[in-house]
């Protein structure tokens, strides 16, 4: 039965409770949830922007001091302060663009009192912005200049001494480990995350980003909440995370700033069952 012809603004209300709100335009949608961001650091690295652009690989910018050991210098060198304040119009941006909740990730302090500073302020900003922030402990980002030569040693300092403090203290949910032949091995990693388990905090793992090295695998093999980037995944780990049903975390956009040719295959995972979702990789380098 047709109850009503003319414009929509003269439409009769379905009912006395009805209230229409005027968006002017505007789009309601649900928040969305930003699973992987590095967005607690400070300085920048826009001087490695055209190297990058220039075609010089992420790997040799590393190799020879730059890259996440740039962060982490300008990083130790911020105070609390500094950093909530440079994180704010991050936030800011998030949340224009609809994120409603947050992950943050330490990982450019690489030192006991710098990986607690960065989890304060994800904290701090918690409190103090309407985005919700979820903080996840990565120490085991890449093993810091000073301990390049006794790596053993900054893996012992990560689970006995740092990791303790951060779930005492409340400051984060999981602990993440970047598993790369630049940053820690499958060894490393399983000790890592088997530690952050037995203090209660959930496993992630940075998973096949440059190399295919099994990362996808022993994040299945842990029952990882997430096995993230995944640009050179084989197909056992994809496999892996299908039977195990972790989500794998695409950033399409580190690939394309790191100047990648390889892309994380999204088609074949989905088709093998895996849960997929997407990110941003919110980061000074990419």
């Amino acid at each position: 039965m047709i109850q009503f012809v003319g414009p929509q603004h003269e439409a009769p209300l379905p009912g006395p409770a009805t209230r229409v709100v005027d968006l002017a335009g505007r789009l309601l949608t649900p928040g969305l949830v930003e699973c992987h961001t590095h967005l607690v650091f400070g300085g920048d690295r826009a001087g490695e922007y055209a190297e990058r652009a220039a075609g010089i690989p992420y790997r040799e910018i590393a190799q020879r001091g730059g890259g996440i050991a740039t962060t982490v210098r300008a990083t130790r060198a911020a105070s609390l302060e500094s950093l909530i304040e440079q994180a704010h119009p991050r936030l800011r941006r998030l949340l224009a663009q609809g994120v409603t909740t947050a992950e943050v990730k330490s990982g450019y302090g690489l030192d006991h009192a710098t990986e607690l500073r960065i989890l304060e302020a994800v904290q701090a900003l918690d409190a103090a912005q309407p985005i919700d922030l979820v903080g996840t402990y990565l120490g085991a980002h890449v093993v810091p200049p000073e301990h390049r030569d006794h790596r053993a040693r900054y893996v012992r300092e990560v689970i006995e001494h740092t990791l303790p403090a951060v779930a005492e203290r409340g400051l984060a949910r999981f602990c993440d480990v970047f598993v790369e032949d630049t940053a820690f091995s499958l060894e490393e990693a399983e000790a890592i995350l088997a530690a952050g388990v037995a203090h209660g905090l959930r496993p992630k793992v940075h998973a096949d980003q440059l190399d295919e090295g099994g990362g996808a695998e022993l994040a299945a093999r842990l029952g990882a909440v997430s096995a993230d980037h995944l640009e050179h995944i084989s197909d056992a780990g994809i496999a892996a995370l299908a039977q195990a049903g972790t989500v794998a975390v695409l950033l399409p956009g580190a690939a394309l700033f790191l100047g990648q040719d390889a892309r994380a295959p999204a088609r074949r995972l989905i088709e093998a069952g895996v849960p997929v979702a997407l990110s941003t990789d919110c980061n000074p380098g990419t």
